[in-house]
């Protein structure tokens, strides 16, 4: 059965390059950002996983936790990070979960249930759908997923664009228009009448349609 928006990301226990995590208690009572990709040693995931390490601590100021993933083994984690820290100017400072035995991703739907093999007898291609972005919030469910093709880098400022926007709105009573980045105007939601509306923003807002008023960013 397929993962939704909404529901509970799955829990599991796995070995990383920083040890062993159990995920939802890892995670604690913040954000999550996981993230996977095909195989190691590969040239699109070299680059984004030095693009992540690059925005680390950009992550940090929203209370986020990264976490990389593929079916390769820890021991390959690691030094293939010493490849993406020789290319991409950055180190690796998030934790690599090895999946070897494709558990994690077929828990999150990234993989066929039926696939098997050894790890390392496995191809990229075999593995392609294991390409997935997932945005954890701190109540452990669900609040992004986007899988991409192998052969695009992910866009991780976008990443950032989202959790931007699904934190502003897990706060305040406004949903974010198309192509927002923080600081413009939003959206308020048409759950909130104009009477309560009156008393959230008593400077007004501009109504282009009874159910699209546009108002600046709370703070």
């Amino acid at each position: 059965m397929g993962l939704h928006i909404g529901q509970e990301a799955p829990d599991f226990t796995a070995e990383t390059t920083q040890g062993t995590i159990h995920f939802h208690e890892w995670i604690g009572d913040g954000w999550a950002v996981l993230f996977s990709h095909p195989k190691d040693f590969t040239p699109v995931c070299t680059t984004e996983l030095g693009a992540v390490a690059w925005l680390e601590e950009e992550f940090a100021k929203r209370n986020t936790k990264l976490i990389g993933l593929s079916v390769d083994s820890v021991e390959d984690h690691l030094a293939w990070s010493k490849d993406i820290e020789e290319t991409q100017g950055h180190a690796v400072g998030y934790p690599m979960i090895g999946d070897t035995d494709l558990g994690v991703a077929k828990k999150y739907d990234m993989i066929h249930m039926e696939a098997t093999g050894d790890a390392k007898a496995r191809t990229a291609a075999q593995n392609a759908t294991v390409r997935s972005l997932f945005i954890i919030g701190p109540d452990k469910k669900i609040k992004l997923m986007i899988t991409y093709p192998m052969t695009t880098g992910r866009n991780f400022a976008e990443v950032l664009r989202v959790l931007d926007s699904m934190q502003l709105t897990a706060t305040h009573k406004v949903a974010t228009p198309a192509n927002w980045n923080p600081g413009e105007d939003v959206i308020i939601v048409p759950a909130v009448s104009n009477d309560e509306a009156k008393e959230k923003y008593p400077d007004g807002w501009k109504t282009l349609k009874p159910y699209l008023r546009v108002v600046p960013q709370p703070k």
